[in-house]
Protein backbone atom coordinates (compact mmCIF):
# COMPACT_ATOMS: atom_id res chain seq x y z
CA UNK A 1 0.00 0.00 0.00
CA UNK A 2 1.19 3.48 -0.80
CA UNK A 3 -0.03 6.80 0.52
CA UNK A 4 0.04 10.22 -1.10
CA UNK A 5 -1.12 13.30 0.77
CA UNK A 6 -1.73 16.57 -1.04
CA UNK A 7 -3.14 19.72 0.47
CA UNK A 8 -6.71 18.45 0.71
CA UNK A 9 -6.60 14.97 -0.80
CA UNK A 10 -5.44 11.53 0.30
CA UNK A 11 -4.74 8.73 -2.20
CA UNK A 12 -4.03 5.13 -1.26
CA UNK A 13 -4.16 1.83 -3.06
CA UNK A 14 -3.74 -1.88 -2.69
CA UNK A 15 -3.36 -4.61 -5.31
CA UNK A 16 -5.42 -7.74 -4.61
CA UNK A 17 -5.33 -11.18 -6.15
CA UNK A 18 -8.92 -11.22 -7.37
CA UNK A 19 -10.80 -10.54 -10.59
CA UNK A 20 -12.21 -7.01 -10.79
CA UNK A 21 -15.84 -8.13 -10.36
CA UNK A 22 -15.01 -10.03 -7.18
CA UNK A 23 -12.89 -7.18 -5.81
CA UNK A 24 -15.77 -4.74 -6.35
CA UNK A 25 -18.38 -7.10 -4.92
CA UNK A 26 -16.43 -7.83 -1.72
CA UNK A 27 -15.67 -4.12 -1.19
CA UNK A 28 -19.31 -3.06 -1.48
CA UNK A 29 -21.21 -6.07 -0.17
CA UNK A 30 -18.82 -6.90 2.68
CA UNK A 31 -17.73 -3.38 3.70
CA UNK A 32 -18.87 -4.07 7.26
CA UNK A 33 -16.62 -7.13 7.43
CA UNK A 34 -13.44 -5.06 7.12
CA UNK A 35 -14.57 -1.75 8.65
CA UNK A 36 -13.08 -1.70 12.15
CA UNK A 37 -15.91 -2.07 14.70
CA UNK A 38 -14.36 0.60 16.90
CA UNK A 39 -14.92 3.15 14.10
CA UNK A 40 -18.32 3.97 15.46
CA UNK A 41 -20.22 7.24 15.99
CA UNK A 42 -23.14 5.49 17.70
CA UNK A 43 -23.54 5.28 21.46
CA UNK A 44 -23.80 1.48 21.25
CA UNK A 45 -21.82 -1.28 19.51
CA UNK A 46 -22.43 -1.80 15.78
CA UNK A 47 -24.60 -4.77 14.82
CA UNK A 48 -23.93 -4.25 11.11
CA UNK A 49 -22.65 -1.81 8.52
CA UNK A 50 -24.87 -1.46 5.46
CA UNK A 51 -23.74 -0.32 1.99
CA UNK A 52 -26.81 0.45 -0.15
CA UNK A 53 -25.64 -0.36 -3.71
CA UNK A 54 -27.24 2.48 -5.68
CA UNK A 55 -26.93 6.19 -6.34
CA UNK A 56 -28.85 7.89 -3.55
CA UNK A 57 -28.18 5.01 -1.17
CA UNK A 58 -26.28 5.31 2.10
CA UNK A 59 -23.41 3.73 3.93
CA UNK A 60 -24.49 3.46 7.53
CA UNK A 61 -23.98 1.66 10.79
CA UNK A 62 -26.85 0.03 12.66
CA UNK A 63 -26.39 -0.32 16.39
CA UNK A 64 -27.35 -3.33 18.47
CA UNK A 65 -30.30 -1.26 19.72
CA UNK A 66 -31.53 -0.54 16.17
CA UNK A 67 -30.20 3.03 16.04
CA UNK A 68 -28.61 4.12 12.78
CA UNK A 69 -25.76 6.44 11.80
CA UNK A 70 -25.73 7.41 8.11
CA UNK A 71 -22.18 8.61 7.52
CA UNK A 72 -21.87 8.47 3.72
CA UNK A 73 -24.10 8.95 0.68
CA UNK A 74 -23.60 6.98 -2.56
CA UNK A 75 -22.98 9.59 -5.27
CA UNK A 76 -21.95 7.20 -8.08
CA UNK A 77 -22.26 3.43 -8.33
CA UNK A 78 -20.64 1.92 -11.43
CA UNK A 79 -19.83 -1.78 -10.97
CA UNK A 80 -17.19 -3.08 -11.32
CA UNK A 81 -15.18 0.09 -11.95
CA UNK A 82 -15.95 2.70 -9.28
CA UNK A 83 -18.03 4.01 -6.43
CA UNK A 84 -18.11 7.61 -5.23
CA UNK A 85 -19.35 8.46 -1.74
CA UNK A 86 -19.67 11.51 0.43
CA UNK A 87 -17.88 11.69 3.77
CA UNK A 88 -20.49 13.13 6.10
CA UNK A 89 -18.26 13.23 9.17
CA UNK A 90 -17.00 16.54 10.51
CA UNK A 91 -13.52 17.25 11.91
CA UNK A 92 -15.12 16.83 15.36
CA UNK A 93 -15.99 13.24 14.32
CA UNK A 94 -19.72 14.00 14.33
CA UNK A 95 -22.26 13.68 11.51
CA UNK A 96 -22.22 16.66 9.13
CA UNK A 97 -25.68 17.41 7.75
CA UNK A 98 -24.66 20.21 5.35
CA UNK A 99 -23.63 18.58 2.03
CA UNK A 100 -21.54 21.66 1.19
CA UNK A 101 -19.34 20.85 4.21
CA UNK A 102 -18.63 17.22 3.29
CA UNK A 103 -15.75 15.67 1.38
CA UNK A 104 -15.92 12.73 -0.97
CA UNK A 105 -14.08 9.46 -1.44
CA UNK A 106 -13.86 7.59 -4.67
CA UNK A 107 -12.89 3.95 -4.96
CA UNK A 108 -11.62 2.85 -8.37
CA UNK A 109 -11.09 -0.76 -9.40
CA UNK A 110 -8.64 -1.42 -12.25
CA UNK A 111 -7.94 -4.90 -13.61
CA UNK A 112 -4.19 -5.42 -13.87
CA UNK A 113 -4.67 -9.00 -15.08
CA UNK A 114 -7.66 -11.33 -15.21
CA UNK A 115 -7.01 -12.27 -11.56
CA UNK A 116 -5.38 -9.13 -10.12
CA UNK A 117 -7.07 -5.79 -9.35
CA UNK A 118 -5.72 -2.45 -8.22
CA UNK A 119 -8.09 -0.80 -5.72
CA UNK A 120 -7.46 2.92 -5.21
CA UNK A 121 -9.14 5.25 -2.75
CA UNK A 122 -8.95 8.99 -3.27
CA UNK A 123 -10.43 11.03 -0.43
CA UNK A 124 -10.68 14.58 -1.72
CA UNK A 125 -12.10 18.03 -1.04
CA UNK A 126 -11.35 17.69 2.65
CA UNK A 127 -11.05 21.47 2.93
CA UNK A 128 -14.85 21.65 2.52
CA UNK A 129 -15.14 20.53 6.15
CA UNK A 130 -13.93 23.95 7.28
CA UNK A 131 -11.89 24.68 10.36
CA UNK A 132 -9.97 21.63 11.52
CA UNK A 133 -10.08 19.81 8.18
CA UNK A 134 -6.35 19.09 8.36
CA UNK A 135 -6.86 16.81 11.36
CA UNK A 136 -9.51 14.92 9.42
CA UNK A 137 -7.11 14.53 6.47
CA UNK A 138 -4.41 13.29 8.82
CA UNK A 139 -6.89 10.87 10.41
CA UNK A 140 -8.00 9.21 7.18
CA UNK A 141 -4.38 9.09 5.92
CA UNK A 142 -3.01 7.70 9.19
CA UNK A 143 -2.55 4.14 10.39
CA UNK A 144 -6.16 3.89 11.64
CA UNK A 145 -7.65 5.39 8.45
CA UNK A 146 -7.66 4.19 4.85
CA UNK A 147 -4.43 2.14 5.23
CA UNK A 148 -6.14 0.03 7.88
CA UNK A 149 -9.32 -0.36 5.78
CA UNK A 150 -7.35 -1.44 2.71
CA UNK A 151 -5.24 -3.90 4.70
CA UNK A 152 -8.32 -5.46 6.29
CA UNK A 153 -10.07 -5.54 2.89
CA UNK A 154 -7.08 -7.27 1.24
CA UNK A 155 -6.90 -9.77 4.11
CA UNK A 156 -10.63 -10.50 3.79
CA UNK A 157 -10.33 -11.05 0.04
CA UNK A 158 -7.31 -13.35 0.51
CA UNK A 159 -9.24 -15.54 2.98
CA UNK A 160 -12.67 -15.45 1.34
CA UNK A 161 -13.48 -18.30 -1.01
Amino acid sequence: MNTYISVASVKQFVVVEAPIERAFKVFTEDFGSFKPPEHNLLAVPIAETVFEPRVGGYLYDRGVDGSECRWARVLAYEPPDRVLLSWDISPRWQIETDPDRTSEWEVRFTAETADRTRVEIEHRNLERHGEGWESERDGVAGDQGWPLYLKRYADLLAHKA
